[in-house]
């Protein structure tokens, strides 16, 4: 089927996001638009985060999108009810698909999630693993300096090393066997969250198991692209297009030669 899939986030790290989607559909046609003029959700309440992020879907539907991507998890754990009732295209978060992982990989039951403020306070991630498994222990853990440290390019440095031993000892102490990387700048910093964690705690990236969703969505909806040669890549920005090009290029290993600013709310 034609028409891209629409990813959106209220930045950059939904990149991650991005680039697994690539990897896994690389025939698809995507755009992504990043709510540059906006960030951060994770500091904003919940009414102001809906409101966003209808915005931002109805500017992809615009743009005639067949499938859309929440690749935000404060908008994910905030909104994503809201925009299933209000809109009628397949949605995809990147909460639900997280959680089902952690409690199948959990062997003891006890899943940490680390997340911005906004999303840990939400207690969504919490709710769906339990849901799932009622016996589960969540353990959840606000790492806020992580999304710049992921921006700036410290993520294998014994700055990223000492934040990620602060912010991780409660879940160490906690003995938790599965950690939720429950923000998408999260992966970026794998290297330090494993040093402080050890090997034998399986890490949960939401970015890779929300491509393994969606790739299943568009061929159960039948929606998936026919075509052989790689899909076209859009990036949209609500502001300043060249910062995000610089740390975009540097989240998805790529140059991007446009970025483009629009306007989602008229």
């Amino acid at each position: 089927m034609s028409g891209p899939v629409g990813i959106f986030d209220s930045g950059v790290g939904g990149l991650t996001v991005l680039k697994e989607l690539v990897r896994r559909l690389p025939h698809e046609e995507m755009i992504y638009l990043g709510d540059t003029a906006r960030v951060p959700y994770g500091i904003r309440s919940p009414e102001v985060v809906t409101r966003y992020c209808m915005e931002n879907t109805a500017f992809l539907l615009k743009a005639g999108i067949k499938l859309l991507v929440v690749a935000c998890n404060t908008a994910s754990s905030l909104s994503l009810d809201a925009l299933r009732a209000g809109f009628s295209i397949p949605m995809i978060g990147v909460l639900a698909p997280g959680a089902k992982a952690a409690v199948e990989a959990s062997r003891g039951g006890r899943i940490g999630v680390i997340g911005t403020s906004g999303t840990i306070n939400s207690g969504a991630y919490a709710r769906e693993i339990q849901r799932l498994d009622p016996g589960a222990e969540v353990i959840s853990q606000a790492c806020p300096l992580f999304v710049p440290l992921a921006e700036e390019g410290w993520v294998d440095d014994e700055v990223a090393d000492a934040v990620a031993a602060r912010y991780l000892a409660p879940l160490r102490e906690a003995g938790v066997d599965a950690l939720v990387l429950g923000c998408t700048h999260y992966p970026l910093l794998k290297g330090a969250i494993r040093r402080v964690m050890g090997e034998e705690v399986v890490l949960i990236d939401s970015a890779v198991e929300t491509a393994l969703e969606v790739e299943r969505t568009l061929k159960q909806e039948g929606i998936a692209s026919a075509a052989s040669r790689a899909g076209a890549r859009r990036f949209c920005v609500t502001d300043i297009p060249d910062r995000f090009r610089v740390i975009g290029e540097r989240f998805l290993g790529i140059e991007l030669d446009k970025v483009e600013q629009v306007d989602v709310v008229h």
